[in-house]
């Protein structure tokens, strides 16, 4: 018997010691919940489980980013909305003015009306903002410049008001200052008519019905510049000249000055990829941008009114196809959305696995360590007093 080395009790006690920390281990998860509380719990897992919460998070932001573009379109398109409405009101009107029972005063009521919607379509384009972003006006960091050409149909109002016999052919080339120019093509030849006489020839002797061909196409040039002349007025078209050799008609554009699109990027995905952007495009959506500024339908005739109409109707579908580019945008973006929540749901559901304690499992274990904990405690008691024997040999 010895005295100084127990071994039932050393023994005891390191098993306790063994039972008594997987006992704490056990209860650090289950009051934590996770199974994985320190590196040493499980190096490999803990590396894994950071990796897919840092994509988790990722991702979580992401969807909340495609959200936040979803709020951005919304509003540009709702103000675009307002835009449409306001431009089919300046279609009604021009229509109204182009009637030719309306007097000189009718058309300056309508145009005042125009006018302020013209005015507030600009005040829209320049006030509708997303967080602090605003929407409308483009890129104020890029400036555009085009030159609007008027259309052949509004150019066909000369035909429709020019003396008959004359013919029109319309034509688009651009020369080298950047000029549309029209060409109209006079149909006056011996044996045609000219407002109601019989084109002769110039060494012809006229009669009263009879009119010589030099003097035909001297007469029709004067009515073409007439017409042109009003057309200019009304139209507000800067320079359109006749040419008396060629009949040219060279039409100067009006130039509008607006910003260039605004781009907004969109980051929809955990990683730097840039696969992970959605891009969109809202143009300036300003009058310049739209050819509506300075739009008549005013004026002693109905030509002013009538050419609006076509301005007016290529305004529309500027603004039609950018609601519609929006609208597209917004309906990725919702699938965008959906697909980021399903990966994010399924990679929480892996990472819950590595790092997430199964607390039934780890109830047995603490339930088995509480057990073997008391056990060893007695044990540990039992272990100590086994050396009281030696007393007996001391008596």
């Amino acid at each position: 018997m010895v005295v100084q080395h127990n071994m039932q009790a050393a023994n005891a006690n390191r098993m306790l010691n063994v039972t008594t920390s997987a006992q704490s281990k056990s209860t650090e998860k289950l009051s934590s919940g996770y199974k994985i509380n320190r590196a040493a719990d499980d190096a490999a897992g803990l590396s894994i489980s950071e990796k897919m919460r840092k994509q988790i998070k990722g991702l979580d932001r992401a969807s909340t980013n495609a959200q936040d573009g979803v709020s951005c379109v919304q509003t540009a398109e709702g103000a675009l909305t307002e835009v449409h409405s306001m431009l089919q009101r300046m279609n009604e009107l021009a229509v109204q003015s182009s009637n030719g029972t309306l007097s000189e005063d009718d058309r300056n009521n309508i145009q005042d009306e125009v006018d302020q919607l013209v005015t507030e379509i600009d005040r829209v384009s320049e006030t509708t903002k997303f967080n602090e972003t605003y929407l409308l006006k483009g890129d104020e960091n890029k400036t555009k410049i085009t030159n609007t050409v008027y259309s052949s149909p509004q150019m066909g109002l000369v035909k429709d008001a020019m003396a008959a016999g004359s013919t029109l052919e319309v034509k688009t080339p651009m020369d080298a200052t950047g000029k549309t120019v029209y060409t109209f093509k006079s149909g006056l030849a011996v044996g045609s008519s000219w407002a109601g006489k019989k084109v002769i020839d110039d060494t012809a002797i006229a009669g009263a019905g009879d009119i010589k061909l030099a003097e035909a196409k001297k007469a029709e040039l004067a009515a073409m510049n007439s017409v042109i002349t009003a057309y200019k007025d009304d139209m507000g078209v800067n320079a359109v000249t006749l040419k008396e050799g060629d009949n040219d008609v060279t039409s100067t554009s009006k130039i509008f000055t607006y910003n260039d699109s605004l781009n907004i990027s969109l980051h929809v995905g955990a990683d730097s990829s840039d696969d992970n952007k959605i891009s969109m495009q809202i143009d300036s959506m300003n009058s310049d941008f739209l050819g509506i500024k300075g739009l008549k339908v005013s004026g002693k005739t109905y030509l002013q009114a009538t050419g609006s109409i076509d301005t007016i109707s290529d305004a529309i579908s500027k603004v039609s196809k950018q609601r519609s580019s929006l609208g597209a945008v917004q309906n990725r973006l919702e699938h965008t959305i959906n697909n980021l929540d399903n990966v994010s749901e399924n990679t929480t559901s892996a990472e819950s696995r590595i790092r997430d304690t199964d607390m039934a499992k780890e109830m047995v274990n603490y339930s088995k360590n509480n057990i073997l904990a008391q056990a060893g405690q007695s044990m540990l008691a039992q272990a100590n007093q086994s050396n009281q024997g030696v007393l007996s040999l001391l008596q």
